[in-house]
C-alpha cells in the first residue's frame, strides 16, 4: 500500500495532498510512519476523495496521536463551565428546530490553534467536508514556523522567553466577545514561542481570537506587541487557503499553524465533522 501514495504540495506554504490511500482500509505500519513523516514535513494534509463514516476518521485520528473519541459537551448554561472528554463535534450552520445542529455556525472566525486554551494543546485536528456551500467557507492556515523566521532578530530576543494566557469561549468567533477576566472561560499559560518536538523548529505561538495577554509586561505594551504580532503572522505569504471539496478528509498539526474561516451565503449549508488528536498522556477533558 505504502507504494501507491502519491504526496503533492498544495503551496509553497504549507499543506500536501495524499492521494492512493483508501482510509476506509487497515493501514500498515509502513504506511502509517509515512504519513506521519508527511503531517511533519508538510504541516497539512489533504486526503481528497474519501468516503468515510465517524468510526474511520475516529481510527485515521488515532494514527497521529490520541484520537480524543470520548463524550463531547462544548456549550456551558446558566453561566457554568461545563466540562466533558473531547469527542466529535460538527461545524455546521444547519439548524434544527431553530437551533445550530453543530457548533461555529456562521459568519467568519477569526485565526487561533485548537487547543490553546488547555494545558496540554491539541496535537493535531482532523475535519471531514460533509456539505459544502457553493462559495465561501474556506479554511484559511497560517505558517507560525515562516512567521517567526521572517521576525527580525531584535523581535526574537525580545519574545523568546514571554508567556502568554490564552482563552477560549467555545461560542466566540471574535476576540471581543471572548473576556480574559471571566472566570469561567477555560484558560491555560503558554510560551510566546515553541519549539516543534518532532520538527526541532521554533515557532510563534498566539493567535488573535486566544492569545489574550502577555503576562510578564505591562497591559499596554503588551496588547501593542500582541497586535503587531498578529498582524505581522496573518500576513498573505504566510498562508494556504483551502477551498473545499465534499469528502474531503484534512488533518493539520495546531503546534505550528493557526487557521481561521471565511465568510460563506448564509443561505447555504455547511457542515464538517471534526475529530481533535491529544498528546497521548494528555488529560481527558478540557
Amino acid at each position: 500500500m505504502t507504494l501507491t501514495i502519491d504526496i503533492e504540495p498544495l503551496s509553497s506554504v504549507l499543506g500536501a495532498s495524499v492521494r492512493g490511500i483508501d482510509l476506509q482500509k487497515a493501514i500498515d505500519k509502513k504506511t502509517k510512519e509515512v504519513l506521519n513523516r508527511a503531517f511533519v514535513d508538510f504541516s497539512f494534509l489533504c486526503f481528497p476523495d474519501q468516503t468515510l463514516n465517524a468510526k474511520d476518521q475516529l481510527r485515521f485520528a488515532n494514527f497521529f496521536g490520541r484520537g480524543d473519541g470520548g463524550v463531547r459537551i462544548t456549550r456551558r448554561d446558566s453561566g457554568q463551565r461545563r466540562t466533558g472528554k473531547r469527542g466529535v463535534m460538527f461545524v455546521s450552520n444547519i439548524r434544527k428546530d431553530g437551533k445550530p445542529i453543530g457548533v461555529l455556525p456562521d459568519g467568519e472566525m477569526q485565526f487561533h490553534t485548537d487547543g490553546a486554551h488547555r494545558e496540554s494543546p491539541y496535537r493535531a485536528t482532523t475535519l471531514y467536508a460533509i456539505k459544502i456551500p457553493s462559495k465561501g467557507g474556506d479554511t484559511l492556515f497560517a505558517n507560525l514556523y515562516k512567521a517567526y523566521e521572517a521576525l527580525p532578530e531584535k523581535t526574537k530576543n525580545r519574545i523568546e522567553k514571554l508567556v502568554t494566557t490564552c482563552v477560549y469561549d467555545y461560542e466566540a468567533q471574535d476576540r471581543s466577545e471572548t473576556v480574559a477576566a471571566d472566570p469561567i472561560l477555560p484558560h491555560a499559560q503558554h510560551r510566546l514561542v515553541k519549539t516543534h518536538p518532532a520538527s526541532g523548529q521554533k515557532s510563534l505561538y498566539l493567535s488573535r481570537l486566544m492569545t489574550q495577554k502577555i503576562n510578564e509586561i505591562e497591559p499596554d505594551e503588551g496588547e501593542e506587541l500582541l497586535m503587531a504580532l498578529f498582524d505581522h503572522a496573518e500576513q498573505p505569504e504566510f498562508i494556504y487557503a483551502h477551498k473545499w471539496n465534499v469528502n474531503d478528509l484534512v488533518i493539520w498539526d495546531n503546534r505550528c499553524l493557526n487557521h481561521a474561516r471565511t465568510d460563506f451565503p448564509a443561505n447555504e449549508e455547511r457542515m464538517l465533522r471534526r475529530y481533535t488528536v491529544s498528546e497521548p498522556n494528555a488529560p481527558e477533558t478540557t
